[in-house]
């Protein structure tokens, strides 16, 4: 077994520490619901009615609702009650124990002993088998104040939920008008009945015939080879699942999209920046090769006019130099 809560009985001075575990189980075969057209298996989800999303479980606070306002309480808000921090059971008062309506009682659970001594936890135990008293407690378990009644069975101690006094209701319907006469007759052979019948009272005698009746045809079903297979009632569409994880994938697929949609409009507004900037600096270098032609037609024109005097005074040289060699062979 797995231990639901451990603390300490507190009584007096005396600490007690132990952990509690359920001492009873559901017996009943565990059925779910499906489809009847194709099997498919029914899920419920924790869908919330303002954004329409599969809610996790943790994401889940607590509202106490009237007719007009609705007060939160949030996880925050619930840890800060004192009483739901307690890890003690502590003993109010010892009664004795037929003075507990068993109406009274809910929840079983086992306390075992903990730590290096259990002296403390025998002590308990055999105070309470000598004096026949029952321990009211009371203790925090599950978001909920807890009454309890903590008695011995079998030589453990045991833990036994009650209902809180306003919780019993009355038998308020309507009674009989009159008390009905009963003869002595009918009263002798009414407790004979009772006798015919009277046992000891062994709870292993009895049982559930509803439920070894359905485990019966279940059974039946399954070696006829009338099952399907259990994958095939999950299916492949919807959300892929439920409860948490399905609300994972569709946040998770959310969060994507708009990843998409951003990085496209951010891609966008890039290309539209970039275009801008492209056309002004394509029309500056325009500009700028309008007026890289027209200095290049103007520079040349003021540079013909040395190499033009370059060349006449080259020519002039040539000449008078044929002048100069004819007069030289003109001598001879």
């Amino acid at each position: 077994m797995r231990a639901i809560w451990s603390g300490d009985i507190s009584f007096g001075l005396v600490n007690v520490p132990v952990k509690l575990y359920s001492a009873v189980e559901d017996h009943d075969v565990d059925l779910h619901q499906v489809h009847d057209a194709d099997r498919g298996r029914i899920r419920y989800e924790r869908r919330c009615e303002v954004c329409g999303q599969v809610v996790p479980y943790a994401h889940i606070d607590r509202a106490f609702a009237n007719d007009e306002q609705t007060i939160v309480l949030t996880k925050d808000d619930m840890d800060s009650i004192p009483q739901e921090r307690s890890r003690e059971i502590s003993v109010l008062e010892f009664v004795p124990s037929e003075q507990l309506d068993p109406m009274l009682f809910e929840q079983s659970y086992y306390l075992a002993p903990t730590g290096k001594s259990r002296k403390a936890y025998v002590l308990l135990r055999k105070t309470l088998e000598r004096t026949e008293r029952t321990a009211v407690v009371q203790f925090a378990l599950r978001l909920k104040t807890r009454l309890a009644a903590l008695r011995v069975r079998d030589d453990v101690l045991m833990l036994q939920t009650l209902r809180w006094p306003d919780e019993i209701r009355s038998a308020d319907f309507a009674a009989p008008s009159e008390e009905p006469r009963i003869s002595a007759k009918e009263m002798q052979l009414s407790a004979a009945l009772v006798k015919s019948f009277s046992s000891d009272f062994t709870p292993e005698q009895f049982h559930d015939d509803y439920q070894d009746q359905l485990r019966e045809l279940i059974d039946t079903k399954l070696k006829q080879g009338d099952a399907i297979d259990t994958d095939a009632t999950f299916g492949t569409t919807g959300d892929g699942g439920s409860g948490e994880q399905s609300a994972e994938v569709i946040d998770l697929m959310e969060a994507l999209k708009q990843s998409v949609a951003r990085s496209k409009a951010t891609k966008s507004s890039r290309a539209k920046a970039s275009g801008s900037v492209a056309s002004a600096t394509s029309a500056r270098a325009t500009k700028s090769s309008k007026r890289g032609k027209a200095a290049g037609s103007s520079e040349p024109a003021k540079s013909t006019r040395p190499k033009k005097a370059a060349a006449s005074s080259k020519s002039s040289r040539s000449s008078k130099s044929r002048k100069a060699t004819e007069q030289k062979q003109a001598s001879a």
